[in-house]
Protein backbone atom coordinates (compact mmCIF):
# COMPACT_ATOMS: atom_id res chain seq x y z
CA UNK A 1 0.00 0.00 0.00
CA UNK A 2 1.29 3.49 -0.38
CA UNK A 3 0.39 7.20 -1.26
CA UNK A 4 0.75 9.63 -3.69
CA UNK A 5 3.76 10.70 -4.41
CA UNK A 6 3.33 14.35 -4.92
CA UNK A 7 2.62 14.09 -0.68
CA UNK A 8 6.51 12.77 -0.48
CA UNK A 9 7.95 16.23 0.34
CA UNK A 10 5.38 17.78 2.01
CA UNK A 11 5.62 17.67 5.81
CA UNK A 12 3.16 19.07 8.72
CA UNK A 13 3.98 22.53 10.42
CA UNK A 14 6.44 22.69 14.09
CA UNK A 15 3.43 25.35 15.02
CA UNK A 16 1.40 22.07 15.77
CA UNK A 17 4.12 20.70 17.98
CA UNK A 18 4.44 23.54 19.57
CA UNK A 19 0.69 23.69 20.28
CA UNK A 20 1.45 20.13 21.98
CA UNK A 21 3.96 21.30 23.95
CA UNK A 22 2.52 24.09 25.56
CA UNK A 23 -1.09 21.59 26.22
CA UNK A 24 1.25 19.42 27.76
CA UNK A 25 2.82 21.86 29.89
CA UNK A 26 -0.17 23.66 31.19
CA UNK A 27 -2.07 19.95 31.39
CA UNK A 28 0.64 19.63 34.44
CA UNK A 29 -0.14 22.29 35.85
CA UNK A 30 2.80 24.55 34.35
CA UNK A 31 1.83 28.23 33.80
CA UNK A 32 2.58 29.02 30.25
CA UNK A 33 3.05 32.72 28.48
CA UNK A 34 1.61 32.24 25.26
CA UNK A 35 2.77 33.95 22.12
CA UNK A 36 2.64 31.25 19.73
CA UNK A 37 -0.61 31.88 18.33
CA UNK A 38 -1.81 33.38 15.40
CA UNK A 39 -5.52 34.28 16.31
CA UNK A 40 -7.23 37.88 17.45
CA UNK A 41 -6.98 38.82 20.55
CA UNK A 42 -10.93 39.58 20.84
CA UNK A 43 -14.20 37.25 20.59
CA UNK A 44 -16.05 37.02 17.53
CA UNK A 45 -18.28 40.14 17.62
CA UNK A 46 -21.82 39.68 19.10
CA UNK A 47 -23.63 40.84 16.20
CA UNK A 48 -21.85 38.21 13.87
CA UNK A 49 -22.66 34.97 16.24
CA UNK A 50 -26.28 36.50 16.39
CA UNK A 51 -26.92 36.26 12.73
CA UNK A 52 -25.29 32.50 12.29
CA UNK A 53 -27.93 32.03 15.16
CA UNK A 54 -30.93 33.64 13.06
CA UNK A 55 -29.58 31.53 10.17
CA UNK A 56 -30.23 28.58 12.06
CA UNK A 57 -33.49 29.54 13.22
CA UNK A 58 -34.62 30.66 9.97
CA UNK A 59 -34.24 27.10 8.45
CA UNK A 60 -30.98 28.45 6.10
CA UNK A 61 -28.94 25.47 6.64
CA UNK A 62 -29.36 23.98 2.99
CA UNK A 63 -26.68 23.28 0.33
CA UNK A 64 -25.72 26.93 -0.86
CA UNK A 65 -24.16 27.54 -4.26
CA UNK A 66 -20.75 26.31 -4.20
CA UNK A 67 -19.26 30.31 -5.45
CA UNK A 68 -21.25 31.60 -2.24
CA UNK A 69 -24.22 32.62 -1.45
CA UNK A 70 -25.63 36.07 -3.17
CA UNK A 71 -26.14 38.08 -0.73
CA UNK A 72 -22.46 37.17 0.66
CA UNK A 73 -20.79 37.67 -2.61
CA UNK A 74 -22.30 41.20 -2.94
CA UNK A 75 -20.77 41.81 0.45
CA UNK A 76 -17.84 41.35 -0.58
CA UNK A 77 -17.90 43.11 -3.91
CA UNK A 78 -19.09 46.57 -2.18
CA UNK A 79 -16.28 45.60 0.53
CA UNK A 80 -13.38 45.48 -2.50
CA UNK A 81 -14.41 48.17 -4.10
CA UNK A 82 -14.31 49.92 -1.41
CA UNK A 83 -11.68 49.46 0.93
CA UNK A 84 -9.87 47.67 -1.48
CA UNK A 85 -10.04 49.69 -4.82
CA UNK A 86 -10.44 46.67 -7.17
CA UNK A 87 -13.20 46.80 -9.60
CA UNK A 88 -14.61 43.29 -8.94
CA UNK A 89 -17.98 41.83 -10.28
CA UNK A 90 -20.04 39.13 -7.96
CA UNK A 91 -18.67 36.67 -10.71
CA UNK A 92 -14.82 37.49 -9.37
CA UNK A 93 -15.50 36.55 -6.45
CA UNK A 94 -15.59 32.79 -4.49
CA UNK A 95 -16.55 32.20 -1.18
CA UNK A 96 -13.92 29.78 0.04
CA UNK A 97 -13.34 27.47 3.37
CA UNK A 98 -11.33 30.27 4.86
CA UNK A 99 -7.81 31.96 3.19
CA UNK A 100 -5.99 28.47 3.20
CA UNK A 101 -8.34 27.12 1.18
CA UNK A 102 -8.14 29.97 -1.47
CA UNK A 103 -4.41 29.97 -1.65
CA UNK A 104 -4.34 25.88 -1.69
CA UNK A 105 -7.26 26.30 -4.72
CA UNK A 106 -4.76 29.50 -6.37
CA UNK A 107 -1.95 26.62 -6.17
CA UNK A 108 -3.75 24.26 -7.58
CA UNK A 109 -4.69 26.01 -10.75
CA UNK A 110 -1.66 28.20 -11.68
CA UNK A 111 1.20 25.56 -11.32
CA UNK A 112 1.92 22.92 -12.95
CA UNK A 113 4.76 20.17 -12.30
CA UNK A 114 8.11 21.59 -13.27
CA UNK A 115 6.66 25.45 -13.15
CA UNK A 116 8.95 27.25 -10.48
CA UNK A 117 7.06 29.81 -7.77
CA UNK A 118 8.80 33.04 -6.39
CA UNK A 119 8.45 32.83 -2.68
CA UNK A 120 9.05 35.70 -0.60
CA UNK A 121 10.73 34.71 2.31
CA UNK A 122 10.04 34.03 5.41
CA UNK A 123 6.94 33.12 4.76
CA UNK A 124 3.91 31.81 6.33
CA UNK A 125 4.55 27.81 7.05
CA UNK A 126 1.59 26.66 4.88
CA UNK A 127 2.82 28.04 1.71
CA UNK A 128 5.79 26.07 0.84
CA UNK A 129 3.91 22.72 0.94
CA UNK A 130 1.11 24.04 -0.65
CA UNK A 131 3.39 24.77 -3.72
CA UNK A 132 5.30 21.53 -3.26
CA UNK A 133 2.08 19.45 -3.50
CA UNK A 134 1.43 20.93 -6.66
CA UNK A 135 5.02 19.58 -7.79
CA UNK A 136 6.00 22.81 -9.04
CA UNK A 137 9.06 24.48 -7.32
CA UNK A 138 9.03 27.10 -4.47
CA UNK A 139 11.76 29.57 -5.14
CA UNK A 140 12.95 31.34 -2.61
CA UNK A 141 13.13 35.46 -2.72
CA UNK A 142 14.74 37.07 0.88
CA UNK A 143 12.44 39.40 1.88
CA UNK A 144 15.44 41.35 3.49
CA UNK A 145 17.83 41.58 0.62
CA UNK A 146 15.26 41.96 -2.13
CA UNK A 147 14.14 44.83 0.02
CA UNK A 148 17.48 46.28 0.17
CA UNK A 149 19.11 45.47 -3.55
CA UNK A 150 15.61 46.64 -5.21
CA UNK A 151 12.90 44.14 -5.52
CA UNK A 152 12.96 43.97 -9.63
CA UNK A 153 16.77 43.19 -9.48
CA UNK A 154 16.09 40.41 -6.67
CA UNK A 155 13.35 38.78 -8.94
CA UNK A 156 15.21 39.05 -12.06
CA UNK A 157 18.05 36.88 -10.31
CA UNK A 158 15.75 33.99 -9.04
CA UNK A 159 13.48 34.04 -11.94
CA UNK A 160 14.07 30.76 -13.96
CA UNK A 161 12.52 30.20 -17.43
CA UNK A 162 10.12 28.01 -15.79
CA UNK A 163 8.76 30.74 -13.40
CA UNK A 164 5.42 30.92 -13.63
CA UNK A 165 3.95 32.98 -11.01
CA UNK A 166 5.11 35.49 -7.75
CA UNK A 167 3.46 34.43 -4.26
CA UNK A 168 3.06 38.19 -2.57
CA UNK A 169 2.03 38.59 1.22
CA UNK A 170 1.55 41.81 2.81
CA UNK A 171 1.31 42.44 5.82
CA UNK A 172 3.61 39.21 5.83
CA UNK A 173 3.55 37.07 8.12
CA UNK A 174 5.88 36.30 10.43
CA UNK A 175 7.85 39.55 9.82
CA UNK A 176 4.76 42.51 10.04
CA UNK A 177 6.29 43.57 7.03
CA UNK A 178 4.17 45.91 4.98
CA UNK A 179 4.97 46.10 0.90
CA UNK A 180 5.03 49.87 0.05
CA UNK A 181 2.89 51.56 -3.03
CA UNK A 182 6.32 51.29 -5.03
CA UNK A 183 7.21 48.07 -4.12
CA UNK A 184 3.63 46.92 -5.30
CA UNK A 185 4.42 48.71 -8.67
CA UNK A 186 7.44 46.89 -9.01
CA UNK A 187 6.35 43.71 -8.56
CA UNK A 188 3.68 44.49 -10.75
CA UNK A 189 5.75 45.80 -13.48
CA UNK A 190 7.67 42.74 -12.88
CA UNK A 191 4.91 40.35 -13.59
CA UNK A 192 3.43 41.80 -16.59
CA UNK A 193 6.41 41.96 -17.87
CA UNK A 194 7.50 38.07 -18.17
CA UNK A 195 3.78 37.27 -18.17
CA UNK A 196 3.18 35.66 -14.65
CA UNK A 197 0.79 35.29 -12.27
CA UNK A 198 0.78 37.14 -8.79
CA UNK A 199 -0.85 34.99 -5.82
CA UNK A 200 -1.82 37.82 -3.25
CA UNK A 201 -2.30 37.09 -0.15
CA UNK A 202 -3.86 39.61 1.98
CA UNK A 203 -4.98 37.97 5.47
CA UNK A 204 -3.46 41.07 6.98
CA UNK A 205 -5.64 43.60 5.49
CA UNK A 206 -7.02 45.71 8.20
CA UNK A 207 -3.45 45.28 10.35
CA UNK A 208 -1.35 47.93 8.88
CA UNK A 209 -0.15 50.56 11.27
CA UNK A 210 2.40 52.40 9.44
CA UNK A 211 1.34 53.58 5.79
CA UNK A 212 -0.65 52.03 3.63
CA UNK A 213 -2.11 48.44 2.34
CA UNK A 214 -2.05 48.60 -0.76
CA UNK A 215 -3.93 45.32 -2.66
CA UNK A 216 -1.93 44.79 -5.97
CA UNK A 217 -4.88 43.64 -8.10
CA UNK A 218 -6.08 47.19 -7.69
CA UNK A 219 -3.19 48.35 -9.57
CA UNK A 220 -3.48 48.88 -13.64
CA UNK A 221 -2.91 45.60 -15.70
CA UNK A 222 -3.07 43.56 -12.50
CA UNK A 223 -6.63 42.38 -12.12
CA UNK A 224 -6.43 39.88 -14.96
CA UNK A 225 -3.30 38.71 -13.53
CA UNK A 226 -3.89 38.33 -9.87
CA UNK A 227 -5.89 35.73 -7.64
CA UNK A 228 -6.61 37.22 -4.52
CA UNK A 229 -6.71 35.46 -1.25
CA UNK A 230 -8.63 36.72 1.88
CA UNK A 231 -10.24 35.60 5.35
CA UNK A 232 -12.49 36.81 7.68
CA UNK A 233 -10.71 35.61 10.66
CA UNK A 234 -8.48 37.92 11.41
CA UNK A 235 -10.31 41.18 10.76
CA UNK A 236 -13.17 39.77 12.70
CA UNK A 237 -11.91 37.59 15.39
CA UNK A 238 -13.41 34.01 13.53
CA UNK A 239 -10.53 32.03 12.58
CA UNK A 240 -12.67 28.69 13.67
CA UNK A 241 -15.50 29.84 11.38
CA UNK A 242 -13.29 29.06 8.08
CA UNK A 243 -14.33 31.86 5.81
CA UNK A 244 -12.73 33.10 2.82
CA UNK A 245 -12.68 33.76 -0.38
CA UNK A 246 -10.57 34.14 -3.64
CA UNK A 247 -10.88 36.85 -6.06
CA UNK A 248 -10.04 36.49 -9.45
CA UNK A 249 -10.96 37.16 -13.18
CA UNK A 250 -11.41 34.22 -15.88
CA UNK A 251 -9.61 31.68 -17.00
CA UNK A 252 -9.09 31.74 -13.54
CA UNK A 253 -12.23 32.02 -11.70
CA UNK A 254 -13.71 28.54 -13.70
CA UNK A 255 -11.14 27.09 -13.02
CA UNK A 256 -10.69 27.88 -8.76
CA UNK A 257 -14.80 26.83 -8.75
CA UNK A 258 -14.04 23.42 -9.90
CA UNK A 259 -11.32 23.13 -6.81
CA UNK A 260 -14.08 24.46 -4.68
CA UNK A 261 -16.72 22.07 -6.00
CA UNK A 262 -14.76 19.42 -5.92
CA UNK A 263 -12.80 19.87 -2.92
CA UNK A 264 -16.01 20.99 -0.13
CA UNK A 265 -18.51 21.98 -2.46
CA UNK A 266 -18.71 25.47 -0.73
CA UNK A 267 -18.90 26.74 2.63
CA UNK A 268 -21.57 26.33 5.41
CA UNK A 269 -24.75 28.01 4.60
CA UNK A 270 -25.27 29.41 8.30
CA UNK A 271 -21.94 30.46 8.51
CA UNK A 272 -22.31 32.56 4.64
CA UNK A 273 -24.77 34.83 6.62
CA UNK A 274 -22.95 35.05 9.50
CA UNK A 275 -20.33 36.74 7.17
CA UNK A 276 -22.51 38.75 5.61
CA UNK A 277 -22.71 40.12 8.95
CA UNK A 278 -19.08 40.59 9.48
CA UNK A 279 -18.88 42.66 6.37
CA UNK A 280 -21.16 44.90 8.03
CA UNK A 281 -19.21 45.42 11.16
CA UNK A 282 -18.15 49.54 10.85
CA UNK A 283 -14.75 50.68 10.32
CA UNK A 284 -14.60 52.48 13.28
CA UNK A 285 -14.38 49.51 15.46
CA UNK A 286 -11.83 47.94 13.17
CA UNK A 287 -9.87 50.83 13.50
CA UNK A 288 -10.09 50.66 17.42
CA UNK A 289 -8.94 46.84 17.48
CA UNK A 290 -5.71 48.13 15.11
CA UNK A 291 -5.35 50.62 17.94
CA UNK A 292 -5.70 47.91 20.65
CA UNK A 293 -3.17 45.73 18.33
CA UNK A 294 -0.80 48.95 18.10
CA UNK A 295 -0.52 49.38 21.65
CA UNK A 296 0.47 45.59 22.92
CA UNK A 297 2.92 46.06 19.74
CA UNK A 298 4.69 48.91 21.02
CA UNK A 299 4.68 47.17 25.14
CA UNK A 300 5.92 43.87 23.59
CA UNK A 301 9.10 45.60 20.89
CA UNK A 302 10.04 47.85 23.42
CA UNK A 303 10.69 45.29 26.32
CA UNK A 304 12.20 43.15 23.78
CA UNK A 305 14.85 45.17 22.92
CA UNK A 306 15.19 46.50 26.49
CA UNK A 307 16.35 42.78 26.89
CA UNK A 308 18.53 42.92 24.20
CA UNK A 309 16.34 40.59 22.05
CA UNK A 310 16.91 43.32 18.89
CA UNK A 311 13.27 43.97 17.60
CA UNK A 312 11.90 46.53 14.53
CA UNK A 313 8.71 47.98 14.92
CA UNK A 314 6.54 45.53 12.57
CA UNK A 315 4.17 48.01 10.16
CA UNK A 316 1.88 45.13 10.32
CA UNK A 317 0.07 41.98 11.28
CA UNK A 318 0.54 41.26 15.09
CA UNK A 319 3.49 39.63 14.99
CA UNK A 320 7.15 40.82 16.44
CA UNK A 321 10.27 38.80 15.21
CA UNK A 322 13.25 39.32 17.43
CA UNK A 323 16.63 38.20 17.36
CA UNK A 324 17.36 35.88 19.25
CA UNK A 325 21.49 35.34 18.78
CA UNK A 326 21.93 35.99 22.60
CA UNK A 327 20.03 32.55 23.40
CA UNK A 328 21.16 30.16 20.72
CA UNK A 329 21.86 30.94 17.31
CA UNK A 330 19.52 27.58 16.66
CA UNK A 331 15.89 29.11 16.65
CA UNK A 332 14.56 25.82 17.22
CA UNK A 333 16.90 25.73 19.96
CA UNK A 334 16.53 29.29 21.48
CA UNK A 335 12.58 28.44 21.08
CA UNK A 336 12.89 25.35 23.19
CA UNK A 337 14.64 26.92 25.78
CA UNK A 338 12.50 29.77 26.07
CA UNK A 339 9.35 27.10 26.63
CA UNK A 340 11.39 24.89 29.14
CA UNK A 341 13.33 27.35 31.12
CA UNK A 342 11.24 30.91 30.65
CA UNK A 343 7.26 29.13 29.93
CA UNK A 344 7.54 31.88 26.95
CA UNK A 345 5.80 29.84 24.27
CA UNK A 346 7.33 31.44 20.34
CA UNK A 347 7.95 29.74 17.13
CA UNK A 348 11.50 29.14 16.02
CA UNK A 349 12.08 31.76 13.08
CA UNK A 350 13.46 28.91 10.55
CA UNK A 351 9.90 27.24 10.12
CA UNK A 352 9.27 30.31 8.30
CA UNK A 353 12.29 29.89 6.10
CA UNK A 354 15.58 29.94 6.09
CA UNK A 355 15.67 33.63 5.86
CA UNK A 356 13.40 33.51 9.69
CA UNK A 357 16.71 31.29 11.21
CA UNK A 358 18.06 33.37 13.93
CA UNK A 359 14.82 34.93 14.91
CA UNK A 360 11.15 33.66 16.86
CA UNK A 361 8.19 34.67 16.57
CA UNK A 362 5.79 36.37 18.95
CA UNK A 363 2.24 36.98 18.82
CA UNK A 364 1.28 40.23 20.49
CA UNK A 365 -2.29 39.36 20.07
CA UNK A 366 -2.78 38.38 23.36
CA UNK A 367 -3.98 40.56 26.84
CA UNK A 368 -1.36 43.22 27.92
CA UNK A 369 -1.26 41.31 30.79
CA UNK A 370 0.71 38.42 29.01
CA UNK A 371 2.85 40.51 27.46
CA UNK A 372 4.13 42.07 30.98
CA UNK A 373 4.54 38.63 32.26
CA UNK A 374 6.25 37.16 29.40
CA UNK A 375 8.22 39.47 29.93
CA UNK A 376 9.37 39.23 33.38
CA UNK A 377 9.39 35.82 32.63
CA UNK A 378 12.02 36.86 29.88
CA UNK A 379 13.95 39.00 32.32
CA UNK A 380 14.26 36.64 34.97
CA UNK A 381 15.38 33.89 32.56
CA UNK A 382 17.87 36.22 31.12
CA UNK A 383 19.66 37.61 33.98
Amino acid sequence: MRVANRLDEVGFSDIVQIRNKVLELRAAGQPVHAFHGGEPFFDTPQTIKEAAIQALTDNLTRYAPSSGIPALRDAIVRKLQAKNRMQATVDDVLVTVGGAHALYAAFQVVLNPGDDMLLFSPYWTPIRDMVTMTQARPVIVPTATARRNGLTASLEHYSTPATRAIYYNTPQNPSGAVFTRSEAEEVAAFAQRRDLVVIADEAYEDLVYDGEHVSIASLPGMAERTITAYTLSKSYAMTGWRVGYAVAQEPFMTALRKIVLYSTNGVSTPTQWAAVQALAVPESQIAGRREEYRRRRDKLVAGLNELGLECALPPGAFYAFPSVAKIHKDSRRAAALLLERAHVATIPGVVFGAQGEGCVRFSYSVPPETIDAGLNALRSFLS
